[in-house]
Parts: C-alpha cells; sequence; structure tokens
C-alpha cells in the first residue's frame, strides 16, 4: 500500500508540473494542455514505464540457455521465492550492476549488465539476482520504474524551458495575461531538477536493506551478496555506467554513479559498507 500511495503521488507531481509548464508557455489555455498530456504520460508511466526503462539501457531480451545460464538462474531463484518467471534481459554495458523493473511479479523482469557477467562468480552473481527477485517480491518494482520515468521526463521538461527562456519565452497575448512567460519558464527550468532529485530521496533506502536481507536468504549465504556488493561498488567508481542517467540511478543494485561525489551525496542508496556489515551478521541457511 505504501508503495501504491508513493506512486499515485509521483503521477500527480508530473501533472502538476506539466500544467504549471502548460500556463507558463500558453496561459489558461495552456493548462487545459498541460492536463490532457499528464493523463497521457500517467497512462504509459504506469503501464510501460518497465519498457521504457529497458529500451533507454538497450536492454535484450535472454532466451533459455543463453548467457551461460543466466535465464535458468533467474528461474531457480523465482521457484524459490514462489514467484511467477521474470523476464530477463542483458544491457550492453561494461560496468557492472543490476536492476528489477515490472508494474507487478506477474509483469517483471531482471536486467543484468555485461559487466557483471564478467565480474562475479556464479555465488556472487546468484546473490545479485536474488536481491532483484526481491524487490520484485516485495513489490518495489513499480515505484522504481515510475520514479524512473517521470524523473526523466521531469529532467527533459527542465532542459526545453531553459531554452525556452533563453529565446525569450512564449507570448500569452491570446489570453490578455501580462508578460511573455520568461519568469514563469525560468522558474520551471529551476524547479522541475529539484523535483526529480526530491523523487530521487522518496525512493526509501530501507527497501534496498529489505531486499538484502531477502536476497541473502534467498540464495541462502550472506556473503555471496556482501562479496557482490563489495565488488560492483569498487568497479563502479571507476568504471560508471556508460549509458546511464541520474534519473534511473535508484534502480540500481549499487549506485552507477558512486565516483561521482557530488552525486553521491543524493544517492538514494544506503552506505556499501554498511549493506556489506548488515548482511554479514546474518546467520548462513
Amino acid at each position: 500500500m505504501r508503495n501504491q500511495l508513493k506512486t499515485v503521488m509521483f503521477l500527480a507531481l508530473l501533472s502538476g508540473l506539466l500544467m504549471a509548464l502548460g500556463y507558463a508557455l500558453g496561459g489558461s489555455n495552456g493548462i487545459i494542455m498541460g492536463f490532457a498530456l499528464s493523463l497521457i504520460m500517467n497512462f504509459a508511466s504506469y503501464w510501460f514505464s518497465d519498457k521504457i526503462v529497458l529500451a533507454m539501457h538497450h536492454a535484450q531480451a535472454v532466451e533459455p540457455g543463453g548467457q551461460d545460464g543466466l535465464y535458468e538462474m533467474v528461474e531457480r531463484i523465482a521457484q524459490r521465492a514462489k514467484l511467477p518467471m521474470p523476464k530477463v534481459y542483458i544491457i550492453p554495458d561494461h560496468s557492472p550492476n543490476a536492476f528489477a523493473t515490472g508494474r507487478d511479479p506477474y509483469h517483471a523482469a531482471v536486467a543484468v549488465t555485461q559487466g557483471l557477467l564478467g565480474t562475479l562468480n556464479q555465488e556472487e552473481l546468484e546473490g545479485v539476482l536474488a536481491h532483484e527477485v526481491s524487490h520484485i517480491a516485495n513489490r518495489d518494482t513499480l515505484i522504481n520504474c515510475v520514479a524512473a520515468t517521470l524523473a526523466s521526463a521531469i529532467m527533459f521538461i527542465a532542459s526545453m524551458t531553459r531554452w525556452m527562456a533563453i529565446f525569450g519565452g512564449v507570448g500569452r497575448d491570446r489570453d490578455d495575461e501580462r508578460g511573455s512567460g520568461t519568469f514563469e519558464l525560468l522558474a520551471m527550468a529551476i524547479v522541475a531538477p529539484i523535483a526529480a532529485t526530491l523523487i530521487q530521496f522518496a525512493i526509501s533506502r530501507s527497501r534496498e536493506f529489505m531486499a538484502d536481507a531477502r536476497g541473502a536468504k534467498l540464495c541462502g549465504n550472506p556473503e555471496w551478496l556482501a562479496n557482490a556488493l563489495r565488488k560492483i561498488h569498487n568497479m563502479s567508481i571507476g568504471l560508471p555506467l556508460h549509458d546511464g542517467t541520474p534519473a534511473t540511478a535508484h534502480m540500481y543494485i549499487v549506485n552507477p554513479f558512486s565516483g561521482s561525489q557530488i552525486l553521491g551525496l543524493f544517492s538514494t542508496h544506503p552506505p556499501v559498507e554498511e549493506r556489506i556489515s548488515r548482511l554479514l551478521q546474518l546467520p548462513t541457511e
């Protein structure tokens, strides 16, 4: 229920931003256009956000027997968790990382980077996959992919409004309203990135601890996931995700931009050291 309420909050936030942008561009008529656009975006965010996120990362579907048994490993973990088999994807990126997505366990997917397969051994990989399947079981994936889609849309709005403000805004004489809209556009250019950052902070860090604990139980050995987190974190410092964006950083098992000190201040992930410490205190099954 908590994640559902957050989803509604994010959809409402997007609607408000689009309507504000519409007002800045076209007054009262622009509000109507913004509202119509928000309805379309809300529908797309709920039903297609997972596909949008996977497409953003150029993810490619993995079939049974492919990628050295990756599909079969996910299948075994899903069976242990008593979940439907999620789709499996590979992301062509050398930085090791992984995420889960989908609006519910019946429409879920697990995506891993090519770099993850080349960095971890089989036990560590199983720990990572168990963590991602746990996100599906905990129903974290809907809020994650909706937030990623909305944050991307908000950043696009910010970029668009900055350019409009630079070129003098858009007149609203047809509505007999004052001003050219330049001030409103500048305000949107400032507010939109802040709103995107707030979305990142609204994703609870506690969900990572919960997925770690459940994932350790699913794979049977907390050290497998602890070792994987250590390797992924160390590799990400020198090899950040190539095609990634801060709008989707919260979805990954480890912040893919952890090498950036500035972005680290706004990380939605708990410190890796704390996650490892908690894992090592868990009993081995």
